[in-house]
């Protein structure tokens, strides 16, 4: 019995190592075919946009988020930016409302004269009002905690101009306190965007942040906005970005510039970044693409059985089985990471890399199984 269960991890192990090893090369075989997008010196600004901007309890960083917005080298008459206030208790309306009084192209809607009934995704409605009374033909969304860079309105009109897509994914960064979560964060989401860079950019499937997309307008109504997905908590960025990819074939793409990122805060503790991946996770089932299904099944197969390995060999002989995975993962992974963290400047973090592949294990089986089975906090509401 020993001899054939150790016969039968060792298939197993050949498996789940061999299908994710296949996947890391093929993203990271995408990833290095990538070129940085340089706008023509001759082009003329012409996009419009609306800027929507979602906020719950943002009264620290709203006004940063915006004045890093105004500090674009774009025209201001091309672009607007609409603060949608979701049920704040704080002063983030506030500061809003003092923003006006000196921009005029700044407008404010609060969800607690709109909304009447209770919501399982109050962002997704935010987002939704916002663009009924969006006044350009562009949408591009982000979050209240981010900073903006001073080259994103001129890189997105280039990109729309040259590409002529309809739906624009783009590069968001953590920033870095220095701290152990913080450098956990800040890798382990880059190497998310990094897989973005390439999928999109590939058309393998949809994958964005809705901390920087943009999108035309008339795409998000041409495929009534959220409708079929506005029960779900999270997903206001890769379900609409499915939904417009199908009804648009060829017409998604990826901003690839470093001077595109979007710098935002990581999670301050682990109780908060745990349920923001659980808030991560709990739509993988809500993928039409199964492509996407495929990938994450496999992914969490694959860390799950490293986990329980190490159970397994208290009676078994496996431990060779294990420390064969767990290495192969970290090299594999790791010649992912050198390109992605040059993109972002980040390369002389990677030795922590190593350091931290039990912690990235533990918490992607963790985050996964509640994403499903569980509930999460998000923004002072429990979402099931």
């Amino acid at each position: 019995m020993p001899a054939v269960f150790i016969i039968a991890n060792i298939i197993l192990c050949t498996f789940l190592f061999g299908g994710y090893i296949i996947l890391i090369y093929t993203y990271q075989q995408w990833f290095i075919a990538l070129n940085i997008f340089k706008p023509s010196p001759r082009i003329i600004p012409a996009t419009k946009f609306t800027i929507i901007i979602p906020a719950r309890n943002e009264e620290d960083n709203i006004e940063k988020c915006i004045a890093s917005i105004l500090e674009n080298d774009y025209p201001k008459e091309l672009y607007e930016i609409i603060v949608a206030d979701d049920f704040s208790t704080d002063a983030t309306a506030n500061v809003v409302k003092g923003l006006q009084q000196t921009h005029s192209n700044i407008k404010l809607i609060q969800l607690v004269d709109i909304v009447k009934s209770k919501l399982n995704s109050y962002k997704k409605k935010a987002i939704e009002i916002a663009i009924g009374n969006a006044g350009n033909d562009w949408i591009i969304t982000t979050d209240a905690d981010c900073v903006i860079p001073t080259q994103w309105l001129t890189l997105y009109d280039a990109y729309i101009q040259k590409s002529k897509t309809v739906f624009v994914a783009a590069p968001v960064m953590f920033s870095n306190n220095g701290s152990f979560l913080s450098i956990f964060q800040t890798l382990d989401f880059i190497s998310l965007q990094g897989i973005t860079a390439a999928s999109v950019s590939a058309g393998f499937h949809s994958m964005c942040n809705g901390a920087n997309i943009a999108y035309s307008k008339q795409a998000f109504t041409e495929v009534n906005g959220f409708k079929g997905v506005d029960n779900i908590a999270s997903g206001d960025d890769m379900l609409l970005m499915h939904k417009i990819k199908e009804h648009c074939p060829g017409q998604t793409g990826y901003l690839f510039s470093p001077e595109a990122v979007v710098l935002t805060q990581p999670m301050l503790n682990w109780r908060s970044f745990i349920n923001q991946r659980i808030r991560w996770a709990s739509k993988a089932t809500s993928y039409d693409d199964k492509r996407i299904f495929w990938v994450l099944l496999l992914v969490y197969l694959f860390n799950l059985y490293l986990f329980v390995l190490p159970f397994l060999c208290i009676f078994y002989p496996l431990w060779v089985l294990w420390g064969f995975m767990l290495v192969g993962k970290t090299v594999g992974e790791l010649r992912f990471m050198q390109p992605v963290a040059k993109f972002f400047g980040l390369k002389k973090l990677l030795w922590w890399f190593p350091v931290m592949q039990p912690f990235h294990i533990a918490y992607t089986v963790l985050s996964g199984w509640l994403g499903k089975f569980g509930k999460y906090e998000w923004k002072g509401r429990t979402v099931k």
